[in-house]
C-alpha cells in the first residue's frame, strides 16, 4: 500500500466468473485524490485492505470503470460504509445485476463527465469492447489514464467472453485512448503500469494477432 497521495494504489486478490469459469486473479485498485478526499478506482475483492488505503478520508464516489465482478464484488460495501455513490455505465447493467441483482448503482457514469476529488478531475472516456459500457478515467493534471480492462501492457484487454468485441475494443484503444499524450501513464485493472507512448506502435500487431 503506498502513502496517501495524488495516486494510491493497493492490490486485491480473489476471483472473476464468467460464462461458466472462475480464475484467480490480482486487481489494482486506485484512490485517487488528496489528503481531505478520493475517488476510489474498481473496488476489487478486499474492503478492509481499501478501507485502509481510504484512511479517514472522504470517499467523492466508487467508480467502476466496468462490471465484471472482480471490479464490482465490494462497491456496495465500500460505498455504504463511507457513503459515496456507485458510478457506472448503464451500458454495464446486464454485467452488474450478475454480481448485484438487488442493488443498483447510484448514477450513471458518461462519457466525457468529470469528476473531481482533491482538486484532481478525472474525466470519463467510453471505450466499450472488453465490457458494453467499459470507461477509461484520464486525469491531464497527473498525466495518468486508468483504463480498467481497457488497455494493459502489451496489448488490449480480453474480449473472448460474453458482452465483448475485439473490432470494438480495438476501435476504442486506436480513437479514443491513443490520442492521448504518449507520455500518459496507464494505470491498470491488472498487472504493471505502462505509457500510452509505449503502447501505441503496437496496434497493428495487436489487430494482425487478434489478440
Amino acid at each position: 500500500m503506498t502513502p496517501p497521495g495524488p495516486v494510491g494504489h493497493v492490490v486485491t486478490s480473489g476471483t472473476f466468473s464468467l460464462d461458466g469459469g472462475t480464475w484467480d486473479v490480482d486487481n489494482n485498485v486506485w484512490v485517487v485524490g488528496d489528503e481531505n478526499e478520493v475517488i476510489v478506482i474498481d473496488a476489487a475483492h478486499d474492503p478492509e485492505k481499501i478501507a485502509a488505503a481510504i484512511g479517514g478520508r472522504r470517499v467523492v464516489a466508487v467508480v467502476c470503470t466496468h462490471a465484471h465482478d472482480d471490479h464490482v464484488n465490494q462497491a456496495p460495501t465500500l460505498a455504504d460504509r463511507f457513503d459515496a455513490p456507485i458510478l457506472l455505465n448503464p451500458a454495464e447493467a446486464p454485467l452488474w445485476e450478475m454480481t448485484h441483482p438487488d442493488r443498483a448503482p447510484d448514477q450513471d457514469l458518461t462519457d466525457g463527465q468529470v469528476i473531481t476529488a482533491g482538486g484532481i478531475e478525472l474525466r470519463a472516456m467510453v471505450t466499450p469492447g472488453h465490457s458494453p459500457g467499459s470507461t477509461c478515467l484520464y486525469a491531464p493534471e497527473l498525466k495518468t489514464v486508468f483504463t480498467g480492462d481497457t488497455l494493459f501492457q502489451g496489448g488490449p484487454g480480453a474480449t473472448g467472453r460474453s458482452y465483448s468485441s475485439f473490432d470494438t475494443i480495438i476501435d476504442s484503444i486506436r480513437t479514443t485512448l491513443l490520442t492521448l499524450p504518449g507520455d500518459t501513464t496507464v494505470r491498470t485493472g491488472h498487472g504493471d503500469s505502462t505509457t500510452i507512448g509505449g503502447e501505441a506502435p503496437h496496434l497493428d500487431e495487436w489487430i494482425a494477432k487478434g489478440h
